[in-house]
C-alpha cells in the first residue's frame, strides 16, 4: 500500500515541475480582449502583417474579443498570393529548454474562415531561418460555422537562447474573392513531448515526400474524364485526339480544364487511412523555361459543385457548372500545385490529401478538376486510350476495420 502511495506521490510531483517549468517558461498567449491590437512592423512588440506573390490586400483588426484577418484579393489575377501574420512569441520564453530531450515549441490557435472548405497554416521560425516550409503545417477548415482548434508541435526545433521566435498564421492561395479568418486566440508554448496529448486538427502536411505505389492498397481507375471549355461553354470535347497517332487525350491549358470523377461506392462508410496519389500519364506539355516562380504548372482542385452526375459524352462547360459560377463549383483554392512531367509516358504522381479523399468518399467532393496555372499546354491520357491502360487512377489506403478480420484470426 505505502509502495503504491509512493509511486503515486512521485507521478504528482514528476507532473507538477513538469507544469513548473512549463509554466515559469513565459507561454506567450494573445486573447484578443485587451483594449487595442498592438502592432510593429517588425513583428516584436506587437503583430505585423503582409501579403506576397500577388496582389492580395489585407488588414488585421481585434474586435469583440477575436482578431480578424481581412483579404481583398479581388485584384489579384493568378491566384498565389499569401497573407499571414506574426508576432515574437520568445519574449520571455527559456529557450534553454529546447536543448533538453522531449521539449520542443507547439503553436495553437482557435480559428473560424468566412469560406469552406480552405486551408491554413501555422509556422514557427527564427531570425536565422531559411527554410521557410520546416516547422508549417497546413489545416483543412471544412465549414464555415464553427470554431476550430488548431495546433502543432515541432520536430527538431532549432532555437537557442539570444534567438527570436515567431509565431504565424497564414492562408494563401484562396481564390480571387475577399476572405476572412477569425482568431479566437493564438498561443506557443515550450512543452514536453511526453506530457501533452496529440496535436488538434485536421493536419495536412505541406509537399509530403511521394510514396511508391505498392504502399497502396486500393488502386481506382477514373471512371469518367472530360475537358470543359470556358470560351466555348456549350461544346463537348469528349473526342478530343492527338490526329495523327490517333490517342485520345486530356488537355488543359487557356480556357481548357480537365474534370474528372470516380466511382467509390464501395468504400462509403469506410474511413481514409492517410494522404494518396492521382496517377496521370503525360503525353506532351508544352510550356517556356523562362517563366518565374508558380507560373506555367498544372493545379489540382475538388469538384463541390455543380452537375454531380455528368456523362463525358454530353458534358460541357455550362451543363457541368449549371449557370453557376466557377468559384461555387470547383474550390478556389487548389489541392496542390505540380509541375508536369515532360516526358512522353512519364508519371506525375499528384499527392492527394486524405480529407480531400474522405470529402470524395463521403460523397461531399464530387471529383477533381486540373486547371491552368499561367500559360501552360498538357496533355494526359484519356481513359478511352488502350482500354484505360493509361488512366488517371487514385492510390489511397483505407483504415482496417476490426469486423472485416477473419473471426478465427
Amino acid at each position: 500500500m505505502n509502495k503504491s502511495l509512493n509511486t503515486f506521490q512521485r507521478t504528482l510531483i514528476f507532473l507538477m515541475i513538469i507544469l513548473l517549468v512549463e509554466n515559469t517558461s513565459a507561454q506567450f498567449l494573445d486573447q484578443f480582449n485587451s483594449e487595442r491590437l498592438d502592432y510593429d512592423r517588425k513583428g516584436i512588440n506587437g503583430w505585423t502583417f503582409f501579403t506576397g506573390d500577388g496582389n492580395a490586400i489585407m488588414d488585421f483588426q481585434q474586435h469583440n474579443g477575436y482578431a480578424s484577418i481581412m483579404v481583398d484579393a479581388t485584384k489579384d489575377s493568378c491566384g498565389i498570393w499569401w497573407a499571414l501574420i506574426k508576432h515574437c512569441v520568445s519574449a520571455n520564453m527559456d529557450l534553454h529548454l529546447l536543448n533538453k530531450p522531449n521539449y520542443e515549441l507547439r503553436v495553437e490557435g482557435k480559428i473560424r474562415v468566412s469560406d469552406a472548405p480552405k486551408r491554413v497554416n501555422l509556422h514557427l521560425n527564427t531570425q536565422r531561418t531559411t527554410d521557410f516550409h520546416s516547422h508549417l503545417m497546413e489545416f483543412d477548415i471544412p465549414d464555415t460555422t464553427n470554431w476550430h482548434t488548431i495546433s502543432m508541435t515541432t520536430k527538431n526545433f532549432n532555437a537557442v537562447p539570444g534567438d527570436t521566435v515567431f509565431g504565424q498564421l497564414a492562408l494563401m492561395d484562396w481564390g480571387l474573392e475577399k476572405y476572412r479568418v477569425d482568431i479566437d486566440y493564438f498561443k506557443v508554448d515550450i512543452v514536453n513531448v511526453n506530457a501533452i496529448g496529440p496535436d488538434q486538427g485536421c493536419q495536412v502536411p505541406y509537399h509530403p515526400s511521394i510514396p511508391d505505389l505498392q504502399s497502396f492498397a486500393q488502386h481506382t481507375p477514373v471512371s469518367q474524364d472530360a475537358i470543359v471549355d470556358i470560351e466555348y461553354p456549350d461544346m463537348n470535347f469528349n473526342n478530343w485526339y492527338a490526329k495523327n497517332e490517333n490517342v485520345e487525350l486530356l488537355s488543359v491549358g487557356g480556357t481548357q480544364l480537365i474534370i474528372m470523377r470516380w466511382d467509390l461506392k464501395e468504400f462509403i462508410g469506410k474511413k481514409v487511412n492517410g494522404s494518396g496519389l492521382l496517377e496521370l500519364t503525360t503525353y506532351s506539355l508544352q510550356r517556356s523555361p523562362d517563366y518565374k516562380k508558380d507560373f506555367g504548372m498544372v493545379r489540382i482542385s475538388e469538384i463541390f459543385g455543380g452537375n454531380q452526375n455528368w456523362d463525358q459524352t454530353e458534358v460541357t462547360y455550362n451543363n457541368f457548372c449549371q449557370r453557376v459560377k466557377m468559384n461555387r463549383v470547383i474550390n478556389s483554392q487548389m489541392i496542390i500545385d505540380v509541375d508536369v512531367n515532360e516526358n512522353r509516358n512519364g508519371k506525375n504522381l499528384i499527392t492527394i490529401s486524405k480529407p480531400v479523399l474522405q470529402r470524395m468518399i463521403d460523397g461531399n467532393t464530387f471529383g477533381l478538376a486540373l486547371r491552368p496555372l499561367g500559360a501552360i499546354n498538357a496533355s494526359f491520357y484519356a481513359m478511352e486510350y488502350q482500354k484505360g491502360k493509361y488512366c488517371a487512377k487514385l492510390h489511397f489506403n483505407l483504415e482496417s476495420n476490426p469486423s472485416d478480420k477473419n473471426i478465427n484470426n
